[in-house]
């Protein structure tokens, strides 16, 4: 289906694996904001986390499709894992802004922990101009929690960032990881057919528990 795009919504992470909370995220963004569409840009090579272990960029990829194909107001992009080089926030701003053009209102959603050193992020007061950001975080998160470089960066761009409070946010990909290591379900932690595709692809080191793999078949 073909819709025009008025406000669009940027779901930017590493996405190592996507989970219920990245998506409950995303719709939760989409109903606020009166978002057209919601764009999940798995990450390429993250700058914050050069030197980390990262899952190949196909494979999150991947997962991102398989978790999103239900929802017809999301759609999966490759613009950064495509990318050669470093994936950089105000880049890839750059490149939806001229793909969907100026009269596109856009809404880069991102976890809070995200932005707590904003700050650091490079051009990072052009990106507020560039698009609006949401942060999303659990209920009960304050303002307060943020460095003080980070709350008076807040202060300075408060009409162009959104704190939206998601009580999946709880859910963690690192938490999923481990739980996959060592052997602990992650259903409902993560939709049906990304539970699949990492006991298929043996993500994360270590296939899932044998009751999983009977239910799964």
């Amino acid at each position: 289906m073909t819709r025009k795009v008025k406000a669009l919504g940027i779901m930017g992470g590493t996405f190592d694996p996507i989970h219920y909370g990245h998506l409950v995220t995303a719709e939760g963004a989409r109903c606020t904001f009166g978002l057209s569409q919601v764009l999940f840009v798995p990450s390429g090579r993250p700058p914050h986390k050069e030197g980390a272990q990262v899952t190949d960029a196909e494979h999150r990829y991947m997962m991102t499709v398989l978790a999103t194909l239900t929802n017809p107001y999301f759609e999966v992009s490759r613009t950064e894992i495509d990318r050669v080089g470093v994936s950089y926030t105000i880049d890839t701003l750059r490149i939806l802004r001229e793909q969907y053009g100026p009269d596109v209102e856009l809404f880069f959603i991102t976890g809070a922990d995200a932005i707590f050193d904003i700050v650091s992020w490079k051009d990072s007061s052009r990106c507020l101009e560039m698009a609006h950001f949401v942060a999303a975080t659990r209920p009960g998160f304050s303002l307060e929690h943020l460095p003080e470089a980070t709350r008076q960066w807040v202060a300075g761009h408060k009409e162009r960032f959104h704190i939206l409070q998601v009580p999946a946010m709880a859910i963690s990909s690192t938490e999923i990881r481990e739980r996959v290591r060592e052997g602990v379900s992650i259903r409902y932690l993560v939709p049906e057919p990304v539970e699949h595709y990492i006991r298929r692809q043996g993500l994360y080191k270590q296939t899932l528990p044998p009751s999983q793999e009977n239910s799964a078949n």
